[in-house]
């Protein structure tokens, strides 16, 4: 059993659990993944490291309450205990294989939409911590499904907030804001694009007219 140490209330349908980990939170590396399974009869719910703590041996996990097993999810509290949380799992983020030398000479964007805001954190954070700068183009439909701008700016050189409807931030999604930041000027070599699969579609897209190698995360069963 895994003890649910935190839960939180982000932002609309969006849920963090910090859970009583110790040796995920040891192994585990920036962009891996873990299943998640809340009781004895539950579905496997994959979902990608939001950040770890390995000296207090705490993940954190970011989740959105869509499906009747998330939902099921969203209703458990602190103390209570997950069936099964299985990880890590996956490949980790390519930057955490790069030397010094490799990632100094990459100007990197993060771009990400909705929940995929989580775990992209975590690499961006590991990018701070090797000394390299980055820049984070955040998403969402409206200002409301926006959430960890504050933890974002921490980590990252510039953070760049768009909503659809234009109630935070620039107005559009993350690909025209990407097209304005490359309009002004900003140059980049890779990107790293996390959230809804048609997000990371059309993101993939977007970064293609500008011929930056970009990777995406997948995690569904």
């Amino acid at each position: 059993m895994y003890k649910i140490l935190k839960k939180e209330h982000l932002s609309a349908a969006n849920y963090l659990m910090e859970i009583d980990a110790p040796m995920i939170a040891k192994s585990g590396k920036a962009g891996q993944f873990v299943i998640v399974i809340d009781n004895e009869k539950g579905e496997r719910i994959p979902l990608t490291i939001a950040d770890l703590d390995p000296e207090k041996g705490v993940l954190t996990i970011v989740f959105q309450a869509i499906g009747a097993s998330t939902m099921r999810l969203a209703k458990m509290e602190a103390g209570e205990e997950l069936y099964c949380c299985v990880g890590p799992l996956g490949r980790a983020s390519d930057l955490v294989d790069a030397s010094d030398e490799e990632l100094k000479e990459k100007k990197i964007v993060f771009i990400a939409g909705g929940v995929g805001i989580a775990p992209v954190y975590p690499q961006v954070k590991y990018c701070k911590s090797r000394g390299i700068d980055v820049d984070v183009i955040m998403g969402g439909r409206t200002k409301d499904l926006v959430f960890w701008e504050d933890k974002m700016k921490a980590v990252a050189a510039n953070v760049y907030v768009a909503t659809d409807d234009g109630s935070y931030g620039f107005k559009g999604n993350v690909c025209q804001q990407l097209d304005a930041l490359i309009a002004e000027g900003k140059e980049y070599n890779h990107a790293v694009i996390i959230g809804p699969v048609i997000m990371m579609k059309f993101g993939c897209m977007a970064t293609k007219k500008y011929n930056i190698p970009t990777v995406v995360s997948m995690n569904p069963i």
